[in-house]
């Protein structure tokens, strides 16, 4: 499959919009031209300098745009006050993944209230953070009898429970044990929050989100607008190893990352690079493998002891702060994320979007178009792979969903 033959039909289409049909298909309609302008001026997470310190810091640090570099290290000071009520879940929040992003997500004013969820071990997180002197009360629930009062009226929902890699495993070994959990965690949203946003970050993202997306199809409230991959710390990292390479400044850097969320199909999109920049082929080479392979770097580094946790958080924190901020309204909220898309040939597929108060808003698929013949390589290169994911990611959800059928009957 040539890459052209993947997005030739959106070459007249910047953005595409993703319609109330939504709701029963991924179809796509025809929306106007989104200028790159209207996106420049969302890179993700931002510093500020301490004399333009806002209400809201964290806020700031968070999604702001800077046109200066800051004279300084960022500083906090009084506590934010809320601009926003968004009642927020994080499942697994006892994990590697799961403290730390209980911490970044206690710091965000738009959350009102911050329900932490686990088997096990949770309590203490929740007493913990909570002493933190921002706006958002804390509340701990542990194990499957309080899992839906964790999810009752909910409007974001966010997934890392599950296994973390280990040296030698691949997210494929991860797939038996991390598949069941999302499959019983998406459930449990589906009847307790069914319009909640959801965002998941358990392994192998490539088939949890196909597995998400079939057990709220079975349960009648599939909105593939509200359901999302988290990809972005494939974006954090091709951002930060860039200005690495480039000695520029990160808080310029914006490196589009398309395809899905293991080896191959991660393609960072250096051609796309925000600030243009002139890589050797070697040099292209080297730091797109680096990005594919960032998180075995990691993995090795801590021989033994855990995964990309730390930069897993921040990334997932970056990207529910995006979901708020669209569901309090802002008209800018740009991310690439792994979504239910007709982009490409593929069902599911990562890529840039825009989030809206409703949830995936339009795509932006002229990233896909004038990409490097590197690119374009790597672009048919993973179409395979993800397909094999999307697809046992369906057949494990509908196996699953076999005896329940069959109880019922």
């Amino acid at each position: 499959m040539a890459a052209n033959a993947l997005c030739a039909s959106h070459a007249a289409v910047g953005a595409v919009s993703f319609s109330e049909a939504a709701h029963t298909s991924t179809r796509r309609s025809a929306a106007p031209q989104i200028a790159p302008a209207s996106f420049a001026s969302f890179h993700g997470l931002k510093s500020v300098s301490p004399s333009t310190v806002p209400a809201n810091p964290l806020r700031a640090i968070l999604s702001a745009r800077s046109s200066a570099a800051p004279a300084a290290a960022p500083r906090l000071v009084a506590a934010p006050v809320a601009s926003a009520e968004i009642k927020v879940a994080l499942l697994g929040a006892a994990g590697g993944i799961g403290q730390p992003l209980s911490l970044l997500l206690k710091m965000s004013p738009l959350v009102s209230e911050l329900h932490l969820y686990d088997i096990a071990n949770v309590a203490g997180v929740a007493a913990d953070v909570s002493h933190c002197n921002t706006p958002a009360k804390v509340k701990a629930f542990t194990g499957a009898d309080q899992l839906g009062a964790a999810l009752d009226g909910v409007d974001l929902v966010i997934i890392p429970a599950g296994v973390p890699r280990k040296p030698g495993m691949t997210r494929d070994d991860l797939f038996n044990i991390n598949a069941g959990i999302v499959q019983k965690l998406v459930d449990a949203v589906a009847d307790h929050c069914p319009k909640a946003w959801i965002n998941i970050i358990t392994n192998p993202v490539n088939s949890t989100v196909p597995i998400a997306a079939e057990v709220l199809k079975s349960k009648g409230v599939w909105d593939p607008r509200k359901l999302f991959g988290v990809t972005t710390l494939d974006v954090v990292r091709a951002n930060t190893f860039l200005a690495e390479l480039k000695g520029l400044r990160l808080i310029d850097v914006d490196v589009p990352v398309i395809g899905g969320h293991a080896g191959a199909t991660i393609l960072p999109l250096l051609s796309k690079a925000k600030p243009a920049v002139t890589l050797t082929e070697d040099e292209a080479a080297k730091l797109t493998v680096r990005i594919q392979n960032a998180g075995t770097e990691v993995v090795e580094a801590k021989a033994g002891a855990g995964s990309a946790t730390l930069s897993m958080a921040y990334a997932a924190a970056r990207f529910a702060e995006s979901c708020m901020r669209a569901m309090d309204g802002d008209p800018d909220v740009f991310e690439c994320t792994y979504v239910a898309s007709d982009v490409t040939e593929l069902p599911f597929f990562a890529s840039r979007v825009k989030l809206g108060r409703e949830g995936l808003e339009a795509f932006v698929p002229s990233e896909l178009e004038g990409l490097s013949p590197a690119e374009k390589v790597g672009l048919d290169a993973m179409v395979a792979e993800l397909k094999g994911s999307i697809e046992k990611g369906v057949k494990f959800a509908n196996k699953a969903a076999e005896p329940l059928e069959a109880a019922t009957k």
